[in-house]
Formats: structure tokens, sequence, C-alpha cells
């Protein structure tokens, strides 16, 4: 029977089949989306996406964005800055990236639940898609309805790959409705054409391309400062453990403390003044107070990093303590930070190996070469990303 039927058949029953599936777990999951609807995490994100609250389609005819996290809204910035305000439509999962996106444009939506794209979508001259953002419907509507589709700063990591693998037959379909992928390195394109995607390029990593500028000068104190950037559950004990020995032994440093999430600002804060009272240490939160006066401040604020880093000495990178996948070590590098890192960076292999001297350690060793701060090189970005590939691309589309 299967054989019978044409490529067109097959993917005409794909779709239709992937459509009905998801609509049913639409409908029985609709009463667990109401609940968590409700969660500080989810308020804004979940009725916008599942049941389309003050969530009105784009205005057609532009150029589409879709990012997923607040790093990859800030990555495609070069992007948005060579294009037409006007021009400009973008998309998120999250309510981080919503924040990042809408500093963009006023065109700024969360991408609603696949089946609620057929009478969402409006069309556009192009869909640009970053990373592992792999929705078939996105890809497939925005096709049909006569955008020029792009995968771009695409990667699969060693770790994510047998996954992909795994699910080899449903990426076929989706690089079908793909007209250009542009891949962070040669592997990741090898990678991807063996999941189906056709006219690859590697580019590199296009947050490699333009990194963001201080958005204010914020006042250095007096005596070395460290920098526990984008921490996660578990990390920020490793990080205040390694920063209680260094005080011990240079009594004038001081720890910025920066979780990643903004869902664990207080708990990271409560986590800090506990600690702070069994040392004798004094802190304080950066929403309160930006100078940074107190022996620990917790970061509650999101956009604030690379402000950080300008006036940083040394960086303790998280995201690579656990096996999370490591974050964007480039925007400490371009300040010449010391940066350590631990050993789970398999999402950010290609910025790695562009920025010269990270100092790679594992969990149990942080302290220790924490204390030997002074042997460690001041990191240095020793390769760019042309992104003019990308936007030729994106221009031409324009152009029709």
């Amino acid at each position: 029977m299967w054989h019978s039927l044409s490529g067109g058949s097959l993917n005409s029953l794909f779709f239709f089949f992937y459509t009905l599936i998801l609509s049913v777990v639409y409908l029985i999951a609709l009463p667990f989306l109401f609940f968590y609807s409700f969660k500080p995490k989810y308020q804004r994100s979940i009725p916008a996406r599942f049941f389309l609250w003050k969530n009105k389609p784009f205005k057609p005819n532009g150029v589409w964005f879709h990012s997923c996290s607040f790093g990859e809204a800030k990555a495609i910035k070069p992007l948005v800055d060579a294009l037409p305000e006007e021009s400009l439509r973008m998309s998120t999962t999250t309510q981080t990236g919503f924040d990042a996106i809408r500093d963009y444009t006023q065109e700024s939506r969360y991408l609603p639940f696949e089946p609620l794209l057929f009478f969402w979508m409006k069309p556009q001259k192009a869909l640009v898609v970053m990373e592992a953002e792999f929705w078939y419907l996105l890809f497939a509507l925005a096709k049909r309805k006569g955008a020029k589709t792009l995968l771009i700063n695409a990667r699969m990591s060693d770790r994510s790959f047998p996954k992909y693998q795994k699910m080899a037959w449903l990426y076929r379909q989706i690089f079908k409705h793909i007209d250009e992928v542009y891949a962070q390195t040669s592997q990741d394109k090898e990678r991807l054409e063996s999941l189906g995607a056709n006219n690859v390029t590697v580019t590199g990593n296009i947050k490699l391309s333009k990194l963001p500028s201080p958005t204010k000068q914020l006042k250095k104190p007096e005596g070395l400062l460290l920098c526990g950037a984008s921490t996660h559950e578990g990390e920020e004990a490793l990080v205040l453990a390694a920063y209680h020995a260094l005080k011990k032994q240079e009594g004038s440093v001081r720890l910025l403390l920066v979780p990643r999430h903004p869902e664990r600002f207080d708990k990271v804060t409560q986590m800090a003044e506990a600690f702070t009272e069994a040392h004798g240490l004094s802190m304080q939160r950066y929403s309160q107070n930006e100078a940074i006066e107190s022996d620990i401040v917790v970061v509650d604020m999101l956009g604030e990093l690379v402000n950080l880093y300008a006036i940083s000495d040394i960086v303790i990178l998280g995201g690579a303590f656990e096996p999370i996948g490591g974050h964007n070590a480039s925007e400490a590098a371009q300040f010449r930070c010391k940066i350590i890192s631990g050993k789970y960076y398999f999402n950010q292999k290609d910025i790695f190996e562009a920025v010269e001297g990270i100092a790679v350690v594992e969990a149990s060793n942080l302290s220790k070469r924490l204390l030997q701060h002074a042997l460690l090189k001041p990191a240095k970005i020793k390769v760019r990303t042309d992104i003019t590939p990308i936007l030729k691309s994106i221009e031409t589309a324009l152009e029709r």
C-alpha cells in the first residue's frame, strides 16, 4: 500500500495525521494548560500561546524571526539592525524571550501552539528560525503561504544528535519545508544533512558576529570582582563555596551572583542571605541598589550581564558545571575577563573553540582553580562570524 503512494501523497498524509494528533493533544491538555497559566513562570506565555490572549496575528509581508530564549533573541540583533524596522515580525515561546524581542518592534508575539497557526498565520516574505526550534507546522504553513524559510545558527550537539536520529522520520518531513539552513560548524552541517536538510551552509555562530555593548557604565568597586554568571540549580552553591575560599585569601573580593532564570531570583537571594549570615558577610539585591557595595550582590534583573562583564575581573560561567550545555563565553571574553567554566559546554563547543584562554575545570576543582586565578589568562576572541550570506538571502526574499 505504502509503496503505491507518491511522495506528495505521503507528505499530505503526514501533514493530516500530524495536525490531527496535535489537535487532539491540544484539546486534552486544555484543562492542564488553564491550571498552569496561573503560575508566575507561565502567566503570560500560556494564555498567549494556547488561548491567543492578547496575541493578535502579525501584519503580512514582513520578515518573521522566531527564537526561543532570551539569549537567542539577543543574538539575532545584528540581523535585525540591518533590516527596515517596518519589515520586522518577531516571535518567541518564553517570557524572557518576549522581554528581549519587544525591544525590536511592536510586531512582537508569542508563537501560538501549532494547530492554532492555521487561522493565526498571515503570509510573510521570509521565516527565519533560530537554532533548534523545529516546529513542523510553523515551517509547512509559512511555506504554503509563500514565505522563504530559513533555519539559522543551526546546531546538533553531541548530546542531542542521538535523540534527533531516533526521530529522523519527523525531521526529514520538517526539512522538506526549509529552503536554506545556516549551520554553526561543519560537523553540524553533516548531522543536519543526515536528517534530511538541504542547502546547508556553514557560517559559524552568529553570536560571534556582533557582540552586545554595555547599556550603562557601572562603577567598579575596589579590589577583585568575581562574577558567577548565568548560574543554574546546583551551581550557586559551588560558586559561593569557591568565593568563600577566595575571600579568606583576598579579603576585598566581591561576588556578583547572576542566576540564569528570573523565576529563581528569590530562591538564590534566600540562599545568599543564609550564606552571608553564616559567614559574617554583607549582601544586597541589585534591583534595590546598582552600586556594588556589599560582599555579595544577587543580580535579580535581566539584561545586565554585559554591563557586569565590563567591570568584572573573573567570570565563573554557569550552565556547564551541571549537564546543561554551557552559555556564551564570547560576551565576557570581549572585555578580556578571565573565564572559568565547567566541562558540560556541549551546546557551546564552537564558541569555546573561538575563544582563547577559557579554563575548563571539574566542579570539585573550582575552588582550587579560583585560588590560582593569577595563573589564568585573560580570555580573547580569535574568530568572528560573517552573517552577510544570511542577510543577502533575507534581502532577496524582501525584494520578491
